[in-house]
């Protein structure tokens, strides 16, 4: 029997017009019960609404930047085994799938590791029969290896994780911290094959990782990574307090920046460039650039000076593989560059940076930051960066240390330029000079080669005239 079935918003308590910040499934799709449809934003956290039957998307009713309220339709699913009852099904809210008591984990958890850890283990050649007749071990021999405790699950940090009710059903009943686990499914979610690769780098002794550094399991040699916990604090009993939540955009990139500080060893070289040609060349071709609608921009040399450099310098434009030991050299030049908005920082990708001019460059970031003021940045206008330059010269500041974009290996910082005076010649002269703040991760590269990669690109910023040649 096939049936036509509403899903709709579940209860959400006192919220009203509550945004749509994603929509994840379109008509046609195939999807089975508990899978998520689309994701919500209230003021104080972000859920997923779930289907409650398994077919066939009818239509999608609902949109991204849309408002809804409890009850509307969010799709309607052609179910073809008739489920749900009524022609109407209202869907349970993403953290209601997820609910056990803290008691029930606590006894289920280790029984469960237990049973994962035996069937982790290979079947056993048969032994002699005298085998059974063996007496006790001696105290001299080793004690068996003991199935690895659970971690105490992070209730904060599991309801905030980004994933779906079925996954939160299954981390529950494996004694999963999804707040120790890293997504790799779309928009970083949590995906079952994630769950499982976390649960199997338990057993193997690869260990479990707090938060935002589940990359770094097993890369200690096999010990288990235990961050000292930050202190919580009552500060109202000091003052008067206000709790504001993080925005998406912030809890997003926290968790990325998070987990790449841990894994990367990283080194910042510093150095400065002299762009006093530059800025005066930018200034003669103002209205040349003005003429043809494109502000000329500072940016725009910078990120023709780092193709230069990566064309120059293969390795700062590569990344590690998953096993750590080779390293994959990309053919291509997307630069991303760190975008301000009201809401935080992007970071857009300029895609084949190498094929294009100084006015193509200066066009292309000028409508990428413009998307990102405005919020409408799609998934693939910051996907598939090899290098970022992180511009803070607009603000201010000397310096700074960025964290690279992994799996990137590298990023480039830029503060603020200063007139400042420099010994030339036997005489002090004033020159404009910008400080440069060059992250690495050193395992890819090392002090020396850093320090070639910020020499190369000061002197290709000196040499302003240099990056007008026509592109290939």
């Amino acid at each position: 029997m096939t049936r036509v079935i509403d899903v709709r918003v579940p209860d959400m308590g006192n919220f009203k017009d509550v945004a749509v910040i994603d929509v994840l499934v379109k008509p046609g799709d195939r999807i089975e019960p508990e899978s998520p449809l689309v994701t919500l934003e209230t003021e104080k956290a972000t859920m997923d609404v779930p289907s409650t039957v398994g077919g066939i998307i009818e239509r999608v009713v609902v949109s991204k930047g849309g408002k809804v309220n409890a009850g509307d339709v969010v799709v309607a699913v052609r179910s073809e085994d008739g489920a749900g009852q009524g022609a109407e099904v209202a869907a349970r809210p993403a953290e209601s799938a997820a609910t056990d008591s803290a008691a029930s984990r606590a006894s289920a958890a280790p029984a469960r590791a237990a049973e994962a850890t035996a069937a982790a283990q290979p079947p056993r050649e048969a032994q002699p029969a005298r085998a059974a007749t063996q007496p006790p071990a001696t105290r001299g021999a080793p004690a068996p290896a003991r199935a690895p405790e659970p971690h105490a699950i992070d209730e904060q940090g599991f309801s905030h994780a980004h994933a779906s009710p079925s996954i939160r059903k299954l981390a529950r009943e494996l004694g999963v911290d999804l707040a120790a686990v890293s997504g790799t499914g779309f928009k970083s979610r949590i995906t079952q094959d994630d769950v499982k690769a976390f649960v199997k780098g338990v057993l193997t002794g690869g260990g479990a990782v707090r938060a935002g550094t589940a990359g770094a399991r097993g890369g200690a040699g096999g010990l288990e990574a235990r961050w000292p916990a930050v202190p919580s604090v009552d500060f109202s009993q000091f003052g008067p307090t206000e709790v504001k939540p993080l925005t998406r955009i912030q809890r997003i990139s926290g968790a990325r920046l998070h987990a790449s500080w841990v894994n990367l060893p990283h080194v910042t070289q510093f150095d400065e460039a002299d762009i006093t040609e530059l800025e005066q060349l930018r200034a003669s071709l103002k209205d040349k650039a003005a003429s043809r609608g494109i502000k000329l921009t500072p940016l725009a040399f910078i990120l023709r000076a780092c193709v230069r450099a990566l064309q120059q310098f293969p390795q700062v434009n590569a990344s590690l593989d998953p096993s750590g030991e080779n390293l994959v050299f990309k053919k291509y030049f997307h630069l991303g560059f760190a975008a301000d908005t009201p809401n935080g920082l992007l970071v857009p990708v300029v895609r084949d940076a190498d094929r294009k001019d100084i006015y193509e460059l200066a066009r292309c970031t000028a409508e990428l930051a413009e998307k990102a003021r405005a919020g409408t940045l799609g998934l693939a206008d910051m996907q598939g960066g090899s290098f970022t330059i992180s511009s803070l010269g607009g603000i201010g500041g000397t310096a700074f240390t960025p964290i690279i974009n992994a799996p990137e290996v590298a990023i480039l910082g830029v503060s603020r330029s200063q007139m400042r005076p420099v010994y030339r010649d036997g005489s002090f002269v004033p020159r404009l000079m910008l400080p440069l703040s060059f992250s690495y991760d050193h395992r890819v590269i090392d002090g020396a080669l850093a320090a070639r990669v910020t020499t190369f690109l000061a002197k290709t910023l000196a040499d302003a005239r240099g990056l007008l040649e026509a592109v290939p």
